[in-house]
């Protein structure tokens, strides 16, 4: 009997060793998930802090374009308003003119009157021309404002895109 209870006690020192075996690995691998799932969120915070860093720069960078397009659209606006003015100035200083050339062919011969006409036609052709000259200038500098405003937003989410 004592050689059954001496087996049992070797079988049951083992299967306690065993046991005790098997209670630290799964410590262990308690431990090591931890350390992941620790590992994994700070990674995920990280993402995000760098993503949202990454969305602040591209709104400021957006920001700044569409003020520097309402800028310079503004100071177009502007030059249209004095283009369009200089126009209005060089219509009516035609038609002073006209009157001015009319006085003076009725004073002179036949050949003053057809140059006052011919005079007075250029006169009305450099002011049409002015003011379309006037009218294109400002289209061009909103169509270069507005392709300079989309650069800026490409430059924009081109490092918004490199940065990711």
């Amino acid at each position: 009997m004592t050689a059954a209870a001496l087996v049992l006690a070797v079988l049951l020192a083992l299967q306690t060793w065993r046991l005790h075996t098997e209670q630290l690995a799964h410590r262990d691998l308690q431990v090591s998930v931890e350390r992941d799932r620790q590992a994994r969120t700070a990674a995920a915070l990280k993402a995000v802090n760098d993503n949202t860093a990454k969305q602040e720069t591209h709104a400021t960078a957006s920001q700044e374009n569409a003020n520097e397009l309402l800028e310079e659209l503004s100071r177009q606006r502007d030059a249209a308003v004095a283009g369009a003015a200089r126009a209005e100035r060089l219509r009516l200083d035609e038609s002073r003119r006209a009157a001015t050339y009319r006085a003076m062919s009725e004073a002179g011969a036949a050949a003053c009157s057809a140059l006052a006409d011919r005079t007075t036609a250029l006169d009305r052709q450099l002011a049409e021309g002015v003011g379309v000259v006037a009218e294109l200038r400002g289209v061009v500098e909103r169509r270069d404002a507005e392709v300079k405003a989309l650069m800026g937003q490409i430059d924009a989410d081109r490092a918004l895109s490199e940065q990711r």
